[in-house]
């Protein structure tokens, strides 16, 4: 019994050790089987995790580690005040006050350039400038503060473009201030502070008469019109002080137009037209002076002491000069008219051509007193030379001379015939009316070249003493004047005051159809105290009027409206 026991004992150990077996063991031979995947679970055999693993596995979160660390020391510490002031300016708001811009005056006070305000941007005054024809050349324009989609300003300040606006812009501009403004998250303004009030510009009061001004203007456009110039430019001038009472260039913008920028338009027509409005002719118009060249080579003859005062010569119209190659066919340089025996003063009443040809290139027994001191005293009485004071620096000119000829005609021989036509202000010849009204003044007042100036209660800077007789500057005040009473400038007499004048017509164009056509002089003649000059451009060479009628209108309306300036 006992033995049939441990006998069953044994089995069911047995049984339960095969129960107890280990999977592994049961599929040990599993690779024999039939459609055997290895991809499948039945194809896994559990294997532990490698070292290899855990150092890649280190290595990437060591890694990680080391760039959080990193950005976080770059925006902590390298780049912490920066974004700390992001935070402020995120919390604190600060915006412009835009200063005024100074506002521009004439010298009675009338305002020519101020301030209003504008309910579409109320941030900034806008410009506005006078209604009055003839000032914007002067005033010039300007460029309004820029700001992009966004609302912030990428240009801070008022710019000047031109004129008054641009070259006296610092002292209009002023200095804007800074308000500080807190916001909520929402955007929503909380409250407000001023840190830095504006510093507005400064005011500036020209020596300009704008009535007058206006006045030069509508003359010179008047006579354009009916003539056919294509523009013209005129300058009164303070003889001793430099003061410019009035500077005219005819055609020109409108400085509202321009500064506001929106009528397109108008900006493109002016942008395409021929006749330049954008020029400056006072102070950067170059042109042929013709004869008001004739009183400084009266005052240079008489320093070189080629010929007397009251020395005449013969003027049958014309003087002909012998040619070495064909003496049948001599060279002739006509007068515009046969004036028989004129003396220097009488010379320059009737603005004779050969008297000056001879003064200036020699003729016979005449000297002359040459190319050479024709340029020196040209360029004594300031042509070819610009103004030092700088807003009227503008262009130098020309006085030609052997050198000049030698350059701009492939190396060719200065000629008597050059000197000749130099002496009375053609061929290379080249001025500006700026120029021209100091070169006149100088005479006016007896041998200062005195700088022009803009702005009122200047005084007179960079004057010259032309160190010569004064009585050669007197034998040319009373030949301008008989040129007045008698001559060419007769349509400059008046009963009530007396001035001194001289004309100019200077022949343009390979056919000599178009003229300049000059008008320069003082006033009053007793005591001198301005000087003028005025040209019209580019007109047809048979205009009825030139530049005398213009200034004719303009001292008839002075007469009237500001006979101040007339005064002695």
């Amino acid at each position: 019994m006992l033995k049939i026991f441990r006998k069953h004992h044994r089995k069911i150990q047995h049984n339960k050790r095969v129960r107890d077996l280990a999977p592994d063991e049961i599929f040990i031979d599993s690779e024999n089987l039939p459609k055997f995947d290895v991809h499948q679970f039945e194809g896994r055999i559990e294997k532990p995790i490698s070292i290899r693993t855990f150092f890649f596995l280190g290595i990437v979160f060591l890694s990680i580690f080391i760039i959080f660390f990193g950005r976080a020391w770059y925006l902590q510490v390298a780049k912490g005040d920066e974004y700390f002031q992001r935070s402020e300016d995120n919390r604190l708001k600060d915006t412009l006050i835009f200063a005024k811009r100074g506002v521009i005056m004439d010298r009675k006070d009338v305002k020519l350039a101020g301030n209003i305000f504008d309910e579409q941007n109320p941030e900034f005054a806008k410009r506005e400038y006078t209604d009055l024809p003839g000032l914007s050349t002067i005033l010039g324009y300007l460029k309004y503060p820029s700001k992009d989609k966004s609302g912030f300003y990428y240009s801070e300040a008022f710019v000047g473009k031109a004129g008054i606006e641009k070259f006296y812009d610092q002292r209009l501009s002023g200095e804007n201030g800074v308000r500080l403004v807190e916001i909520n998250a929402l955007g929503e303004k909380k409250s407000e502070s001023v840190v830095r009030l504006p510093n507005d510009g400064e005011d500036i009061k020209l020596s300009i008469d704008s009535k007058l001004q206006n006045k030069m203007y509508s003359a010179i456009e008047d006579t354009a019109k009916q003539e056919g110039y294509v523009g013209g430019a005129g300058v009164i001038m303070d003889i001793n002080t430099g003061e410019v009472l009035s500077m005219v260039s005819y055609p020109e913008y409108n400085s509202q137009v321009l500064t506001d920028g929106q009528n397109n338009t108008l900006i493109n027509k002016y942008l395409n037209d021929k006749n330049k409005p954008f020029l400056n002719r006072v102070i950067d118009g170059l042109y042929t002076p013709g004869s008001i060249v004739k009183p400084f080579m009266a005052v240079a003859a008489l320093s070189e002491k080629v010929i007397g005062p009251y020395d005449s010569i013969l003027s049958t119209g014309s003087i002909s000069i012998p040619n070495k190659y064909d003496p049948s066919k001599p060279t002739v340089f006509k007068d515009w008219k046969a004036h028989g025996y004129v003396n220097m003063r009488q010379a320059l009443s009737v603005s004779s051509d050969v008297y000056f040809y001879e003064i200036g290139g020699g003729f016979e027994k005449q000297k002359g007193i040459g190319i050479l001191n024709i340029k020196k005293y040209m360029e004594m009485f300031g042509f070819g030379s610009s103004v030092s004071n700088g807003f009227f620096n503008g262009v130098k000119g020309m006085v030609p001379d052997p050198e000049w000829k030698k350059a701009n005609f492939n190396g060719e021989d200065w000629l008597l015939g050059n000197t000749y036509h130099t002496s009375i202000g053609q061929y290379g010849f080249q001025v500006s009316p700026i120029q021209a009204v100091r070169a006149v003044a100088s005479i006016a007042n007896g041998g200062r070249l005195v700088d022009p100036a803009i702005l009122l209660n200047s005084k007179a800077e960079n004057v010259k003493n032309l160190n010569l007789d004064s009585e050669y500057f007197k034998v040319a005040r009373e030949g301008m004047k008989l040129a007045v009473d008698e001559g060419t400038a007769k349509g400059l007499s008046f009963s009530d005051f007396k001035l001194g004048a001289k004309t100019g017509t200077a022949e343009l164009g390979a056919q000599k159809q178009f003229i300049n056509a000059w008008v320069v002089g003082f006033f009053p003649y007793e005591n001198p105290k301005y000087a003028f000059a005025l040209i019209m451009e580019r007109g047809p060479v048979h205009a009825a009027m030139g530049g005398v009628y213009p200034m004719r209108q303009i001292f008839d309306w002075m007469r009237i409206y500001t006979p101040e300036y007339l005064k002695n």
